[in-house]
Formats: C-alpha cells, sequence, structure tokens
C-alpha cells in the first residue's frame, strides 16, 4: 500500500482545498514577500491556476518558497550560474531547477518604478543574521539565458550585527534610473551562524517614473535611543527609524563600532560593572550623515551579583534538514545577565543532549516516527530557564529496494527506479510520469539515455543523438543536440 508522507501529504492537503499551506515541512526560513519574489508566485498562483498547472509551472517551490537555501559567499559562492534563481536546487530541500527555466514571457512580472524601492522579506524562522545584499541584472542581459554572475550587479547591501533575522524585516534599495522593461532582482539574506543563505529572485517590470534620494538634505538624526538586555559583557540598544535611510552607524565612548540596517545593535565583548554611552547616527540613501543622537548611558553587570534568575527560554525551535534517522535541530539563543554556559535538550521528554551552541543534530532516530523535542538554557550560575515551545516533527521513509517505475504507484523525493533498463531517481513527489519523459525524474551518473524532445534536462545531464552523446550546459527542453548551443558534444 502506498504511503502519503512529507511532501506528499502536503500535496494531499493542498488538493483537498485546505488553507494550510506549510505545516508539513519544518526546514524552511524565508522569502521575499513584497515586490512578490518568483517562488512566492508559485504559491499565489496555486490558488488562482491550480495546483496541477502551477506545480508544472514553478515545481515544488509552490509548497514552501522558504526554502530557497544554498551555500553563502554570493557572488564568489553560492549557486553555480544558470542555478541561481533555484538555489542550486535547495541544497535537497524544495528548491526545484525548473526555477532557474529562461524565456522574456515564462515569470509573471511585478510592476515597479526606478529608484528606491521597499523590498519586504517573511521569516519563519529568524535567523541570526549577518547581511542582505541585492543585485540586478545589466542593461542589455538576454532574459533566454539562464541567470548569471556576469550579468548582475550589486546595488544595495544591508549589514546586519548577528541579531535575529525579524527586527530588519524591510530594507530601502535604490534601483538604477537606467534600468527600465524587464529586469530580474536578487535578494541574499545571509545567516550568521550556518554556512548558508537563502536565495530569491523577483522578476520585475521596471518603469523611469520612480523617486530617487533626495540629494540635499542629510536625514534626521536618530531618538529614542533605549539599551536593554543588559549583561555583564553585552548591551542591546533599539532606537526610532529614520526615513530615507541606508544604514546607522554606532558609536559607543565616541569611537565607531557598527554599522547596521536595522534599528537595533547588539554589543558585545564588554567590561563588567564599566558605565558606557552610546549615540547613534543615520546614513541616508543619498549618502549624507545626520547628526549623532543624544547620547545613552548604561552600565553592565557585574559578576559579583548572586545569579537568581532564570535565563530566557530558549525560542524558535526548529529543523534544519529531517532524514529517515536524523533531526538537525535549532533554536533562538536565551539571555541571561550572566551569560548562558549550555542548552539541555530533550527528546519525547527524555534529555538527551547538553551543548553550548544553539544546534544539535539528533541521530539513530527511526524512519516515519514522530519526535517531540524541547531545549533549555542553564545559566553561568547553574540556573535552569523553562521549556522551550515544544516543536514535533516526523523522520522520512527509509530508502526501500529499488523496483521498475509503476505508472500508478506515488513516488516521493529520492525514490530510485529502474526503466528500460536505466536507474532514475525522483526530485520531488510524483505518479504518473514517466521517467525517460518527464524532468521530474533525473537520470543518475554513468548513465546516458536517447534525447527525447519533450524531456527536460538539468546541466550536466548526458545523452545520445544520432549516435553521439552530448551534456547539457544548463536546464533545456527542447533544444537539439549539435544544433544548440546548450548541448556540447562529449
Amino acid at each position: 500500500m502506498n504511503k502519503l508522507t512529507g511532501w506528499t501529504m502536503i500535496a494531499a492537503v493542498a488538493l483537498g482545498g485546505a488553507s494550510v499551506l506549510f505545516a508539513a515541512e519544518a526546514d524552511a526560513h524565508g522569502y521575499v514577500e513584497s515586490p512578490v519574489s518568483r517562488g512566492y508566485q508559485g504559491v499565489l498562483d496555486r490558488n488562482t491556476l491550480g495546483w496541477t498547472e502551477a506545480f508544472n509551472k514553478y515545481g515544488n517551490v509552490i509548497t514552501n518558497p522558504q526554502s530557497l537555501e544554498a551555500l553563502k559567499g554570493f557572488p564568489q559562492q553560492g549557486p553555480a550560474d544558470g542555478r541561481i534563481a533555484s538555489a542550486d536546487g535547495g541544497l535537497g530541500q524544495i528548491g526545484d531547477y525548473v526555477l532557474d527555466s529562461t524565456g522574456v514571457d515564462r515569470w509573471k512580472k511585478q510592476e515597479a518604478k526606478t529608484g528606491v524601492n521597499t523590498f519586504t522579506w517573511t521569516y519563519t524562522a529568524p535567523h541570526s543574521t549577518s547581511k542582505w545584499h541585492y543585485y540586478i541584472t545589466k542593461n542589455g542581459w538576454n532574459p533566454e539565458k539562464p541567470l548569471a554572475r556576469e550579468n548582475m550587479e550589486l546595488i544595495g547591501e544591508i549589514k546586519h550585527d548577528g541579531s535575529t533575522a525579524t527586527n530588519n524585516r524591510s530594507h530601502q534599495v535604490t534601483i538604477p534610473s537606467d534600468h527600465t522593461g524587464y529586469h530580474v532582482v536578487l535578494a541574499v539574506w545571509d545567516v550568521a551562524d550556518t554556512p548558508n543563505a537563502f536565495y530569491n529572485v523577483i522578476d520585475l517590470n521596471l518603469s523611469s517614473e520612480g523617486t530617487t534620494p533626495p540629494i540635499e538634505e542629510a536625514p534626521a538624526k536618530p531618538t529614542n535611543i533605549k539599551t536593554s538586555e543588559v549583561t555583564v559583557s553585552t548591551v542591546k540598544l533599539t532606537w526610532g527609524a529614520v526615513s530615507n535611510v541606508k544604514e546607522y552607524n554606532v558609536y559607543r565612548d565616541g569611537k565607531k563600532v557598527g554599522t547596521v540596517g536595522g534599528t537595533q545593535f547588539n554589543d558585545s565583548n564588554l567590561a563588567e560593572d564599566t558605565t558606557y554611552s552610546y549615540q547613534v547616527e543615520a546614513v541616508g540613501t543619498n549618502g549624507k550623515v545626520s547628526e549623532k543622537s543624544t547620547a545613552v548611558k548604561v552600565t553592565t553587570q557585574s559578576s559579583t551579583i548572586e545569579d537568581k534568575e532564570k535565563p530566557t527560554a530558549p525560542t524558535n525551535l526548529h529543523s534544519m534538514g529531517t532524514t529517515a534517522n536524523s533531526v538537525d535541530l535549532m533554536w533562538t539563543k536565551s539571555a541571561h545577565f550572566l551569560g548562558v554556559k549550555e542548552y539541555d535538550v530533550y527528546r519525547d521528554g527524555k534529555k538527551v543532549a547538553t551543548t553550548t551552541a544553539t544546534r544539535f543534530k539528533d541521530t539513530g532516530l527511526k524512519a516515519e516516527t514522530t519526535y517531540t523535542y524541547t531545549v533549555k538554557a542553564i545559566s553561568l550560575g547553574g540556573n535552569v530557564s523553562e521549556e522551550s515551545a515544544a516543536f514535533s516533527v516526523t523522520t522520512k521513509e527509509a530508502s526501500g529496494q529499488i523496483t521498475t517505475w509503476e505508472a500508478d504507484k506515488i513516488y516521493d523525493t529520492g525514490d530510485r527506479v529502474f526503466y528500460e533498463g536505466l536507474e532514475y531517481e525522483a526530485k520531488w513527489w510524483t505518479k504518473g510520469n514517466q521517467p525517460d519523459q518527464s524532468d521530474v525524474w533525473k537520470l543518475l551518473p554513468n548513465q546516458v539515455a536517447e534525447w527525447n524532445v519533450n524531456k527536460a534536462y538539468d546541466g550536466g545531464s548526458k545523452v545520445t543523438f544520432q549516435g553521439k552523446t552530448y551534456q547539457a550546459k544548463h536546464w533545456t527542453k527542447g533544444d537539439q543536440p549539435g544544433a544548440s548551443s546548450v548541448w556540447e558534444l562529449v
């Protein structure tokens, strides 16, 4: 009997008309909500075009637009050229190479204007963040070709101080006035405490009627400067937002100690029982700098004070990746005036680990089994926090024996089958899609099939055609080997 697991359950719920969209996926973290990103547009189109049509156009991202995750370090690292829109397939999550499809009319475009634009993110797991950076296609780029680094230019960088992403949700980015018509913006969210980043592309139809940053006036000086969460070595600083601001500079005792894009700064490595003075200045989108704010003073805690406080409970417990026998847990750090020494991790009410990090990979688990986790923080003085909110997750189905493909059988991501002597692997949930004709199936390495005009091929795929073997440079469908530059003879 076929089972509905993982992505399949989501598909079944959506096809049944339910409104719950993300309940079955925990390892997903953020997407650009406005202007609507390509992945999020797939979610919206699912509700208007229907499940099947949206799935065929966008792939699996219609269930999880927040899962387009790849290595950070763009443009030096990160997704390969031709795989930028899909974030290299989302590192095995919900990312899908179909998002890299090309064509001037392939994707729905958001109407926008040149000048200052606001890009707003939705975070499903507000990771510690180092920065956001934004790129746009250069004038003269070819929408019939896959996105590549050489065809993109940096238009904005929003710095962050390592705190959670939720205190910096919207960013003002200036689109150059000479960019009109169809352009693609790439928004990258760099996570501070993992090696990964989230990649979203936004398809825009730009007109030149937008606003430009004011060039004469400097922004107003920041006000309402406040300190909180003061410990023996750290201080959290917040202030009110100022209009037309690119970033803020933070000063401690007259010396600049940080630049951030939002209205929060976490200062660290301070001396205990010491008074510090802070000021903030705003840097406008035109580059001009405001007056410094009124100074605010704060004194760090002393370690001689008896520790009678519990740390705050860990929050945002979630999975960074779930397999048949493991769950990679992560959570937001707790606060305590002396500091947090470690965390205890509980599985189904039993302690299974103690760690100094805010991440723990639980292994040796059973496949297709639901586990419930909680985490407690322990201060340097030994006080224990309340439990975090419980997080339940179901491990994936164990890989079974490879069988011959059957048209009426349901297959899930990673399932392998034989078809006409060749071995294929499913890239996402599927039923009835013939392996040699559908791009839901990828041919495993070191195997070569005859080219099929109706099948889509990923970059690196090999085919035979008229007795010769060709390899695809990037995603393609319908381009005949030997007649198209997308194929190279091997």
